[in-house]
């Protein structure tokens, strides 16, 4: 994980430098306000390396705010303590924070990173597809804000990445639930879900197989020029998919032919796509 990557070195520097100034780990017993920023800046970042689960870390962190709320120290352990969250995988307390962060230090040089790891803690919660996908969309949303704010940033590659997954993703959403109609004999249905996919999420790995799907419908239905017109499409750009094979076998056993043919949407994408006519 990008985000994880880049805090690795930044915390395993913090590591050394708290070992060579002597300061222990382990020393709880001392009240916190009695210690200064630094240190207990230290100590979270030692606990965040050390132990198994950050929740100690999330703690002294949060402290370093409540103590010394005006302080450099408490800038970066704002910062460290929405990585916290997230390795936590509190992924609303690692939001919030992030957020927080952005409007308070809007201009800062890890504003990029607070924007990243907010897109991140959306994106870490996509669950399998079938679920509800408005994570997917905020992720989408956050993965965009992080390229266009910062699309200089080392982390812009990084959302890019993370963007075409989530896109994919809904893709995939539509074709589960177009699979289940077409199994179900729900023709139509079936139909309007694999048009989602060709019409807005035409450059996922979901296109070919939803092309195929509608040749299937549409020969269900009767409504073999918008089937032919569909294998045209799918003929002209992926022909070296399986799913070719099958709808070229599913034509020309009844006849038919993967060429454009009659008026529907299909014929307008066919249109737009091979003829590269968009009037």
């Amino acid at each position: 994980m990008a985000g994880v990557k880049a805090g690795a070195g930044f915390l395993g520097a913090a590591v050394i430098a708290l070992a060579l100034s002597g300061c222990g780990g382990g020393n709880t017993e001392v009240p916190l306000d009695t210690l200064t920023a630094e240190q207990i800046f230290k100590r979270g970042e030692l606990s965040l390396e050390t132990e198994r689960k950050p929740d100690e870390a999330i703690r002294l962190f949060s402290e370093v705010e409540r103590l010394y709320p005006y302080s450099q120290w408490a800038k970066r352990a704002l910062i460290m303590q929405a990585f916290s969250q997230h390795k936590a995988r509190k992924y609303e307390d690692a939001r919030a924070s992030s957020q927080r962060f952005l409007d308070l230090y809007p201009g800062d040089e890890d504003a990029a990173y607070a924007q990243y790891l907010l897109a991140l803690s959306y994106y870490d919660q996509i669950d399998e597809i079938g679920r509800d996908q408005g994570l997917t969309f905020q992720a989408l949303q956050a993965m965009r804000d992080v390229i266009e704010r910062y699309p200089d940033s080392e982390y812009a590659r990084s959302a890019i990445l993370k963007f075409e997954l989530a896109f994919d993703h809904l893709a995939g959403k539509e074709m589960e639930i177009g699979r289940y109609y077409l199994r179900k004999g729900q023709y139509t249905a079936a139909i309007n879900r694999f048009r989602v996919v060709v019409q807005e999420f035409q450059t996922t790995t979901h296109t070919a197989e939803a092309l195929h799907r509608l040749v299937e419908a549409y020969l269900a239905l009767g409504l073999t020029d918008e089937a032919q017109t569909a294998g045209a499409i799918l003929g002209h750009n992926y022909q070296s998919s399986p799913f070719y094979d099958d709808s070229y076998r599913l034509l020309t056993g009844q006849g038919l032919s993967m060429e454009a043919q009659g008026e529907s949407w299909l014929r307008t994408v066919y249109r737009r796509v091979i003829k590269g006519e968009w009037l």
